[in-house]
């Protein structure tokens, strides 16, 4: 690996407009399971598919399982940032780095300092009342409660994450696909690249630092201008930032 971290290292100094794109595998690290690897969410065994649950059609017809599934799965508040979320905030504290786009919904990499991150699946961290639109933000109106969590006017708390079934917000995307088209260089990472629309975001890469960092084989693996098959927080965590 130590011949492809050079490269890597020379391409990070000589760019001035990386971009990130990662997925559930950079936080795997922090000890949140991601959802497609062999021990991952989806192969484990519940009375409904976890693609069924997490659904918006789900949500509204049986609540009351989806906040069991959700608050038992997908809320991980002991979760703390990797080497790879602090090497990417400092790449953008230098100036090299001018956006993470993330399809992870667990808020680490503001909690790591960087500031200009696209969530495309949205975050735990943030819940919206489906009936006055009542903002609240946080773990807590989950977590404190059982069962559905209700607004004060009555209406079911949805978290602003999104489900299947429910379109990505416009605003972010059109901010990733920029920010993307505008990078220098371009570093996908923990991601198998297999979820559409957000895997379709490295298309609109026009450089020739594409870096692909990921612990098993995805399709975009060549075309990829550097190949990476090791764990993404030893390889950030290796760079030599500022």
């Amino acid at each position: 690996m130590n011949s492809a971290l050079t490269t890597l290292q020379q391409w990070l100094d000589e760019s001035s407009r990386v971009v990130f794109f990662g997925g559930a595998g950079v936080s795997t690290e922090s000890g949140i399971p991601d959802f497609r690897s062999e021990d991952g969410l989806y192969r484990q065994k519940y009375d409904y598919p976890p693609e069924a649950i997490l659904s918006h059609e789900f949500f509204v017809s049986k609540p009351e399982e989806f906040f069991r599934f959700y608050r038992d799965k997908m809320l991980y508040p002991g979760a703390r940032p990797n080497a790879a979320h602090l090497a990417l905030a400092k790449l953008e504290q230098a100036g090299k780095l001018t956006a993470v786009v993330t399809q992870n919904i667990d808020g680490l990499h503001q909690a790591a300092g960087s500031r200009n991150v696209l969530e495309l699946h949205g975050s735990v961290l943030r819940n919206t009342c489906t009936r006055c639109g009542k903002r609240y933000p946080g773990l807590d109106i989950i977590t404190g409660t059982a069962g559905v969590p209700r607004c004060s006017c009555g209406g079911l708390i949805k978290p602003d994450v999104v489900l299947y079934g429910e379109m990505l917000d416009d605003q972010v995307l059109d901010s990733a696909v920029a920010a993307i088209s505008a990078a220098d260089m371009l570093i996908v990472g923990g991601t198998s690249l297999g979820v559409y629309p957000a895997a379709g975001l490295v298309d609109y890469y026009r450089g020739h630092r594409l870096v692909l960092i990921n612990k098993s084989p995805t399709p975009y693996d060549s075309r990829a201008d550097l190949l990476i098959a090791e764990p993404i927080g030893a390889v950030l965590g290796s760079l030599r930032i500022g």
